[in-house]
């Protein structure tokens, strides 16, 4: 299989990324949910968790809530989108 193959597949749902890199992160996964809200030129996700899992989100200094935001970022450049990542 060619390197170039993977990064031509560009089905890659953003929304489900973001979640599942939270679930993961978080003592309650059920209560896990990413909306979205399209406008002219960017996607907004908003990632919503349970009030107790805020800080875990979050993390020292936001850097727990920096890296989701990177990666969900880098998913986006492979699909040719602009997203942006609100924690609420």
């Amino acid at each position: 299989m060619d390197n170039n193959t993977s990064l031509m597949n560009k089905d890659i749902d953003i929304k489900e990324v973001l979640a599942c890199m939270a679930r993961a992160i978080v003592d309650n996964p059920d209560s896990v949910t990413v909306t979205e809200q399209q406008t002219d030129d960017e996607l907004t996700l908003i990632l919503n968790v349970a009030e107790s899992d805020m800080g875990m989100i979050i993390g020292r200094h936001g850097k727990i809530a920096r890296a989701l935001r990177t990666v969900t970022k880098a998913a986006a450049k492979i699909t040719d989108k602009k997203v942006s990542v609100e924690i609420k």
